[in-house]
């Protein structure tokens, strides 16, 4: 028999029978999709059918229980997209139910390498040793390829770490990808060789199918120090092949930009550990971009911590992520955020920043706070 990985969901239902049957419906329809009593003998029955494991009472006051249910390496076929489909295919559409977490078998990490250098790469690119890392975004969308590598140009010389395309810039005409991809390192190596530092410029490479291996590739060429790219919008497996592919080295960072109804609702979807750790690090992702709590998304911190702790544990292989949490980061969030991440995170900050003064100078004080 093949071995099994598992999925662990919420079932709202009023009484353990109805979160029973929920439960088994759930096995039949994430894979073969017909009447129980119709499912074929042998090996299809014994080996394809989901099976549910256990079922306990949600602990955490929803109206509903815990089901996990088990399904064979056999069902995916070597195939990533088959497996997001098993996790959580038909069933998605189907009120009431939220994968909580998966758990993984040998097959699964075998088909997913995880990210190429996660955080400790990350840190190597940087020049940095065991402290948390800094990220800023050139925006806003509109501004001149000239205005943008300015940004850049300043983001690196206040020893910001890496600094990324805002995820709304693709090809516009005020500042084409190639255009702004060749200004903006150009920028960010102007500024290393003035300070001394190793900063990155990161481009967002999300875009049509046809175009965002090549951009990637491109950017790679040019000297970018890493990509950005929203599965979400660009395909999950999008990522993972780029992550994967033995010609292309640099990082990735995914941005969550068209995910946020996997995870908004209490009892549909997908927890935030389950999507932004667990999937995003299977994708490969080095380093992973939510939103911060406390900040205009909504996200609790305790949701927040979920993604951190997902993205770092022990996964018999995967690389460990990190967290890159932003959205309404400033100043004064700094000392709760570093109660709540601790030295493995990726402060993300842009707004705040280019509301300073002085764009160097508020950098540098950004960093004097996050490491003080």
């Amino acid at each position: 028999m093949a071995p099994r990985f598992t999925v662990r969901y919420f079932v709202r239902a009023a009484d353990a029978a109805e979160a029973r049957a929920r439960a088994l419906d759930i096995a039949l329809e994430q894979t073969v999709e017909i009447p129980r009593d119709v499912v074929p003998k042998g090996y299809v029955e014994d080996e394809i059918l989901g099976r549910l494991e256990t079922l306990e009472q949600a602990p955490d006051g929803r109206t509903g229980f815990l089901a996990t249910i088990s399904y064979s390496e056999d069902d995916v076929g070597g195939d990533f997209l088959q497996f997001l489909n098993i996790v959580f295919g038909n069933s998605s559409i189907k009120p009431g139910l939220k994968v909580e977490d998966i758990g993984l078998s040998p097959g699964i990490l075998s088909l997913c390498k995880g990210p190429r250098h996660g955080i400790a790469g990350l840190r190597a690119r940087a020049g940095i040793g065991d402290i948390p890392l800094l990220m800023s975004a050139i925006k806003p969308v509109g501004l001149s390829t000239a205005a943008l590598a300015r940004l850049a140009h300043d983001f690196a010389l206040g020893g910001m770490h890496y600094v990324k395309d805002d995820h709304g810039l693709v090809d516009q005409r005020t500042a084409p990808f190639s255009e702004r991809l060749k200004a903006c390192v150009e920028a960010v190596g102007e500024a290393n060789a003035k300070s001394g530092g190793r900063t990155s410029f990161v481009p967002n490479i999300t875009g049509p199918a046809d175009a965002v291996l090549a951009r990637a590739k491109e950017a790679e060429a040019a000297g970018a120090g890493a990509v950005m790219i929203a599965p979400a919008l660009a395909g999950y497996d999008v990522a993972r092949t780029l992550a994967a592919d033995p010609d292309f080295s640099l990082p990735i960072v995914a941005h969550p930009a068209f995910s946020g109804a996997n995870v908004v609702s209490p009892d549909c979807g997908f927890s935030h550990r389950a999507f932004y750790g667990v999937l995003h690090r299977l994708m490969g992702a080095d380093a992973v971009v939510f939103p911060n709590f406390g900040g205009r998304f909504g996200f609790t911190r305790e949701e927040c911590r979920s993604i951190a702790q997902a993205c770092a544990a022990e996964m018999d292989g995967p690389k460990a992520s990190v967290p890159a949490p932003g959205g309404g980061v400033n100043f004064a969030r700094v000392p709760e955020m570093r109660a709540v991440y601790g030295k493995d995170v990726m402060y993300l900050v842009g707004g705040a920043l280019l509301q300073e003064p002085n764009l160097v100078d508020g950098c540098r004080r950004l960093a004097e706070a996050v490491y003080a």
